[in-house]
């Protein structure tokens, strides 16, 4: 079976001479030949830039440092490179040194809304745990490009317990987000501890695995990978596909490991100028996500981090994009716009406006067609009386499971739901000896 193209296979060759096939797909190959200086770029792709470019490229690097897998290298399109989303999202530009007045370091004040170390807590019933400080690749629009290349590190079981303990004795906290860098960044024993760690907390019902791995280094996603996390369940995995280009072979076969996995995944793409600022580019991208079982989370308005600015777009890019897809697409292939405001405000979903005008008891509405349609609310509406004692309530808060269907006789016996596995005659004398035992009479 070919693994790997002949293109792919000279790079490859160029990089290293254990190269072989074997290799190519080793994780651990590819992030220590992460191509990290632009010499190796230039010499890899074959370019060579000019002194005066060349001079820009450097200050920029030392400012926003550089590195990427040799695998997400190979998708750049090199008769085309200055128009190819992959390399503007991995290649170094002179436009991250202009700094706009409003850009911010950290916009989304994570660092102000960390109580204790790795852990950003501004939601009520969930938090973010930085779990990792390495990344697989720096994405040219980071929003956390602060920390890029600064701390290339893991921090250790102390500093990871800290923010453990603090999950533990937070009682509100329903749902862990682990991120990073990237979390799948941690070899396998050591993920499988943290998982195992806030498990234990009975509080916690859900874990969130936020990872870009499948997209700019899919090899990371092995067999191994999967059999751990499958202990872990509930688990979501949320990845970061912001062009169809990068929905390659290997990373349609590291969606599938994760899928078949039993893994609900879901998509955040960030909203680029020149990258994917095209409904057409869009819609075909949440065609290939659904195609491989993930579904389209959010589409993030470019943060307001420094070195950015290029990046972004105007708002009304974003909602053109969103009146092209819904009423155009399946509806769960269309993710939620949404910008997350600056100074921690969290999320805020943008959407078109469907609503035109309502009165007393009629909304006017119109749909993706331009349709005008009136939607008629009810003339008498009278809600539950409610007394505000929740905890006594015996009106629709019955937020307990509901008991299945109460079978009896050979129906009970022959359900999977209850554990009965006899019946006895009501006047057995052997289940009176047994001194009231808890069969089913």
């Amino acid at each position: 079976m070919k693994i790997f193209n002949q293109y792919q296979q000279e790079l490859a060759g160029k990089i290293s001479d254990d190269a072989e096939l074997n290799k190519w797909r080793d994780w651990k190959w590819q992030l220590r030949h992460s191509v990290t200086d632009i010499d190796t770029f230039e010499k890899l792709l074959g370019i060579t830039f000019s002194p005066k470019e060349r001079k820009k490229l450097d200050k920029t690097v030392r400012r926003f440092p550089l590195s990427i897998t040799p695998y997400y290298l190979s998708l750049i399109d090199t008769e085309d490179r200055e128009n190819d989303p992959v390399w503007m999202q991995s290649f170094p530009s002179t436009s991250e040194l202009i700094h706009a007045p409003y850009d911010m370091p950290d916009p989304l004040a994570e660092d102000t809304d960390s109580p204790v170390e790795g852990i950003t807590h501004r939601y009520p019933d969930r938090v973010l745990f930085h779990i990792s400080n390495m990344c697989s690749m720096y994405c040219r629009h980071c929003t956390r490009k602060r920390k890029v290349g600064d701390v290339d590190s893991i921090p250790n079981k102390k500093q990871i317990q800290k923010g453990i303990d603090y999950i533990s004795k937070t009682p509100i906290i329903r749902d862990v987000l682990l991120s990073g860098g990237d979390p799948f960044l941690l070899n396998d024993d050591y993920l499988d501890w943290i998982l195992t760690e806030i498990r234990k907390i009975e509080h916690v019902e859900v874990i969130r695995i936020g990872t870009r791995t499948p997209v700019v280094l899919p090899y990371r996603i092995t067999d191994d990978l999967v059999a751990m996390l499958k202990k872990h369940q509930p688990l979501w995995i949320n990845t970061h596909f912001n062009h169809p280009r990068e929905v390659t072979s290997s990373a349609k076969e590291a969606l599938r490991k994760l899928a078949d996995g039993g893994f609900p995944l879901g998509n955040q793409s960030v909203l680029l100028a020149g990258v994917n600022d095209c409904p057409r580019i869009m819609r075909q991208l949440v065609h290939k996500l659904v195609k491989n079982r993930v579904r389209p989370y959010y589409l993030y308005q470019c943060d307001l981090s420094e070195g950015l600015s290029h990046f972004r777009t105007p708002v009304s890019k974003g909602l053109e994009i969103i009146e092209s897809l819904i009423g155009h697409t399946s509806g769960f292939a269309v993710p939620r716009y949404v910008i997350d405001a600056p100074g921690g405000g969290g999320k805020i979903p943008i959407m078109p406006n469907y609503l035109i005008s309502w009165g007393t008891n009629k909304v006017v509405l119109r749909n993706y067609e331009g349709v005008i349609a009136t939607y008629k609310e009810p003339d008498s509406y009278k809600p539950v009386f409610c007394d505000r004692n929740c905890e006594d309530c015996r009106l629709q808060l019955k937020l307990d499971e509901a008991d299945e269907y109460k079978s009896i006789g050979i129906e009970k016996l022959l359900s999977y739901y209850d554990e009965a596995y006899s019946l006895i005659p009501k006047d057995n004398e052997r289940f009176y000896r047994r001194n009231g035992e808890d069969d089913e009479v």
